[in-house]
């Protein structure tokens, strides 16, 4: 919305932006004095068109940023359902630094026939950006030379830490934070989005030197004069790597990027370093640095026990010390009516006919 505001300063034309985590009753008011610009995330764009908030129909162009992301599973129905409300006669624009296969076979279902324009090959990384890696043997190890790089590089002014989870990305951050007081902010989708703005507005303002964050947050930190971006675990997927290391290195600056990486991810490492063309430059460890030997319980080697399942007890066979019991003694849940015991406890009964007899 800032970047929108800016390019249009001249133009008289009004901006306005609407996203989740805020009141909607309050966008909604703001939306009703009118706009010529809507910068929005999908599901709140959403919510307010459906609720009559703007009108739909005068929409003329529809700009989707990261549109891969977008067209991802876990955007895709709600872009499905903002293109079902919208105008067929449009112009569409839609950028990304990567664009994967199945993501470009959608283009043709939702927005027909594109023409593309290249400013570079998808997936060529910033070439004003320095990448270099560091072989570190565990987790615990890879904290200490963040540490140690924090501590001696007086060059990393301004630090983006990405890890692969959220899980990882708290237990970093609670790591780093005391030997760094104040200096560290911690964002990831747990985060309330007001959390999130306030963290980078401080991380921009030199509040915070470093910024811890996880993939699902990366494209959305547009900060500039980042010095160093590490990725202290490998991405799930080497497109997110281009965008990663795409936060520094940016309006002409030189940045740089280290990535941490361990012998478990030889495999990750190699499709990386085949999607980039060739290996990332590795870098010796620090002579100083302290090698752990603690691992995480998701280093610790898997032991694997074997199933072993009781064997069925063998029936007992009858010896000379068993016997059957009594018909008498034998516990069976039978119905025996009362003329039955009344038969067994006293007999047959006598009839009329067996009296006169005796007489």
């Amino acid at each position: 919305t800032e970047t929108a505001q800016a390019l249009s300063a001249h133009l008289g034309a009004t901006v306005m932006g609407i996203w989740g985590g805020v009141n909607i009753n309050t966008q909604r008011l703001q939306l009703e004095q009118g706009f010529d610009v809507l910068v929005a995330t999908p599901g709140r764009f959403y919510d307010l068109a459906v609720g009559g908030a703007f009108k739909l129909k005068s929409i003329k162009k529809l700009v989707i940023d990261e549109v891969d992301e977008m067209l991802n599973l876990g955007f895709r129905s709600q872009l499905k359902n903002i293109l079902d409300l919208l105008p067929p006669r449009r112009q569409n624009l839609l950028f990304s630094a990567t664009l994967i296969e199945e993501v470009e076979a959608l283009f043709d279902e939702y927005f027909g026939d594109l023409k593309r324009v290249e400013a570079a090959p998808a997936g060529t990384p910033v070439e004003q950006v320095t990448q270099l890696a560091y072989e570190v043997p565990n987790f615990n190890t890879k904290v200490n030379l963040l540490k140690l790089l924090l501590h001696e590089d007086a060059t990393m002014a301004r630090v983006l830490v990405f890890t692969a989870s959220r899980k990882m990305a708290d237990g970093l951050h609670a790591l780093i934070e005391p030997e760094l007081e104040g200096q560290v902010g911690l964002i990831h989708s747990n985060k309330e989005q007001n959390h999130r703005f306030n963290t980078v507005a401080r991380f921009k303002d030199g509040t915070y030197r470093v910024l811890i964050a996880t993939d699902i947050v990366a494209r959305g930190i547009d900060v500039a004069g980042v010095t160093h971006v590490i990725n202290f675990d490998l991405p799930e997927l080497p497109e997110h790597y281009i965008h990663r290391i795409g936060r520094t290195g940016r309006a002409d600056e030189r940045g740089t990027a280290l990535t941490f990486v361990t012998e478990r991810d030889a495999e990750a490492r190699a499709t990386l370093e085949a999607f980039l063309g060739g290996p990332i430059p590795l870098r010796a460890l620090p002579e100083h640095l302290v090698i752990s030997d603690v691992l995480t319980d998701d280093e610790l080697p898997k032991v694997y026990m074997k199933e072993l399942s009781a064997a069925p007890k063998k029936k007992e066979e009858g010896g000379p010390a068993f016997h059957e019991k009594s018909a008498k003694n034998q516990k069976v849940n039978k119905v025996v009516s009362r003329k039955d015991r009344m038969m067994a406890k006293y007999g047959k009964p006598i009839t009329r006919g067996a009296k006169k007899k005796k007489r």
